[in-house]
C-alpha cells in the first residue's frame, strides 16, 4: 500500500498538482488525474491503483506535451510522436496522444503539408526548399503532390530578392553571392539565370533611357 502524506493544494505553472507519499515518492498529475482517482491526503493505493496512477499520469503527460507542440508549431503525426519521445514521453503513451490529437483534428498530415508549403512561397522560398521542409516534417509523400500541385510563380520573388542584394553595377562576385543564396532558399538554377537576365535587360533599358 502506498499512502498519499500530502496533496498540493495549487498547481506549478504548468497546471500539475505535486503529490507526496509516504517514503517521499512524488508524482506532479494535471487536475483530471487527480480528480479520475479521487485523490487526497491520507488515501492509501494498492499496487494495482498505483500502476493505473502512474500509467493515467504518463498519459496526460503526453497528451498535455502533444497540445503545446501543435499549439507552438505545424507537424506531422510522425514528428509529432518522435518529439514526444525526444521529450521523455514513453513511446506507447507517445503514440496514444498522436491518436488522441488525431481524433480531436488537431492533427492532419494534409492540412500540415497544405500550410508549410503556403508557409515557404509566402517567404519566397523555391520549391526544393518546400520539399525539404516537407521531408524534415516527416509529411508522407503521398500528399506531397497534392500540396505542391498550386505552387505560385516566383520569379516576381527572385527579382526582389536579386533587386535588394546586387547594386547598380554589381560584379562577378557579387551576383555568385546573390545565385548562391538564392540556390539556397531552393529554387532552380534556370530560374535565377532567367531573373538575372531579366534584371540585366532592365538595367539596359534604365541604361539607355
Amino acid at each position: 500500500m502506498m499512502r498519499i502524506e500530502q496533496l498540493s493544494t495549487k498547481p506549478d505553472r504548468a497546471g500539475r498538482y505535486q503529490v507526496r507519499f509516504e517514503g517521499g515518492t512524488t508524482m506532479r498529475l494535471y487536475r483530471q488525474t487527480v480528480e479520475d482517482f479521487g485523490l487526497y491526503a491520507g488515501l492509501e493505493l494498492t499496487g494495482a491503483q498505483m500502476d493505473a496512477l502512474r500509467d493515467a499520469a504518463g498519459q496526460m503527460s503526453a497528451r498535455m506535451r502533444a497540445v503545446r507542440i501543435v499549439t507552438a508549431s505545424n507537424v506531422s503525426r510522425d514528428d509529432l510522436r518522435s518529439r514526444l519521445v525526444r521529450k521523455g514521453e514513453d513511446p506507447r503513451q507517445a503514440e496514444d496522444a498522436v491518436r488522441w490529437m488525431e481524433e480531436l483534428s488537431l492533427v492532419d498530415d494534409r492540412e500540415t503539408a497544405a500550410q508549410i508549403v503556403r508557409n515557404c512561397a509566402a517567404k519566397g522560398y523555391g520549391i526544393a526548399r518546400a520539399k525539404q521542409a516537407l521531408y524534415e516534417k516527416r509529411i508522407p509523400k503521398e500528399y506531397w503532390e497534392e500540396a505542391l500541385e498550386d505552387w505560385p510563380d516566383q520569379s516576381e520573388k527572385i527579382l526582389s530578392f536579386l533587386r535588394s542584394r546586387l547594386g547598380p553595377e554589381p560584379d562577378e562576385r557579387d551576383r555568385k553571392r546573390a545565385m548562391d543564396a538564392l540556390l539556397r532558399r531552393g529554387h532552380s538554377y534556370g530560374d535565377i539565370r532567367q531573373a538575372m537576365r531579366q534584371l540585366e535587360l532592365e538595367d539596359l533599358e534604365e541604361y539607355d533611357g
